[in-house]
C-alpha cells in the first residue's frame, strides 16, 4: 500500500497556505517540476524530451549535486528552464532541527541561484516554513497538487503514467523527479504525458515568481 497522495488535498493545501501548491494564469499552462538532479544520465534525457516538445519546466536542484555535474546544472540554464533550491543534501524537515534545516538551504542557495524552494519530501514543519520567510525572504516554497509516484519502485510505468493523466488540469504544478531511483517509471511516463499534454492544448511553463 502506498503511503502518498497523488492528488493534493484541499486541507492540506489551507494548513500550509504559506506554500504554493497551483498556479492559476488563465492560459492553459502546467507546470511541470523535476526534483533531485542533476543526474549524469536522467537529467539529459529530461531535457532532449522537453526540448522535443519546446516546453519549459523548473528542476528543484540538490546543491551536493549541482557541485558534482555543473555542466548539466548549466545546460538547464542554457535551456531556459528554472531552478529551484532543494536543500544541499535532501534534507528531511520533519527529521532536522531548524538551525541545521536553515544552514543547508543556505548553503545550497551558494551554488543554486534561484528564489525558490521545494522542502524534500514535501516535509517542512510550519515553524521551518516562516523561518524561511523570515531568513530568505524573497523565498517561496513551492509544493505541488499533482504528485506523479515516479520514485515507487513498486509502482509500473503504466500506472505512474495514468497517475498523471487522470489528474492534471490547467494550473497544475506536478512533480517527476530526475534521478535513478524514478529512471524505470520516467522514461516511459514523461514523453507520453508530454504527448498527452500537448493534445490536450495545454501550455508547459516554468515556475517564474
Amino acid at each position: 500500500m502506498r503511503n502518498y497522495l497523488i492528488k493534493t488535498p484541499v486541507l492540506l493545501k489551507a494548513i500550509y497556505n504559506r506554500c504554493i501548491w497551483h498556479i492559476n494564469d488563465h492560459a492553459n499552462s502546467v507546470y511541470l517540476t523535476f526534483d533531485d538532479g542533476p543526474h549524469p544520465t536522467v537529467t539529459p534525457f529530461v531535457l532532449d524530451q522537453l526540448k522535443a516538445y519546446n516546453a519549459k519546466a523548473t528542476f528543484f536542484c540538490i546543491g551536493k549535486n549541482v557541485e558534482e555535474y555543473p555542466d548539466i546544472y548549466q545546460r538547464i540554464l542554457d535551456e531556459g528552464h528554472a531552478v529551484g533550491n532543494h536543500t544541499f543534501n535532501h534534507l528531511n524537515g520533519w527529521k532536522s532541527n531548524n538551525f541545521n534545516y536553515f544552514k543547508n538551504i543556505g548553503k545550497a542557495n551558494q551554488v543554486i541561484r534561484s528564489n525558490i524552494f521545494r522542502p524534500p519530501y514535501g516535509r517542512i514543519t510550519y515553524a521551518q516554513a516562516i523561518g524561511i520567510e523570515k531568513l530568505f525572504p524573497k523565498m517561496k516554497i513551492i509544493m505541488w497538487d499533482v504528485l506523479s509516484g515516479d520514485f515507487d519502485i513498486t509502482l509500473s510505468a503504466e500506472q505512474c503514467l495514468t497517475n498523471v493523466t487522470q489528474t492534471t488540469k490547467p494550473g497544475s504544478i506536478i512533480v517527476f523527479h530526475d534521478s535513478e531511483k524514478a529512471w524505470q517509471r520516467l522514461e516511459y511516463t514523461l514523453p507520453n504525458f508530454l504527448h498527452f499534454c500537448t493534445k490536450q492544448q495545454w501550455n508547459f511553463k516554468k515556475i517564474n515568481l
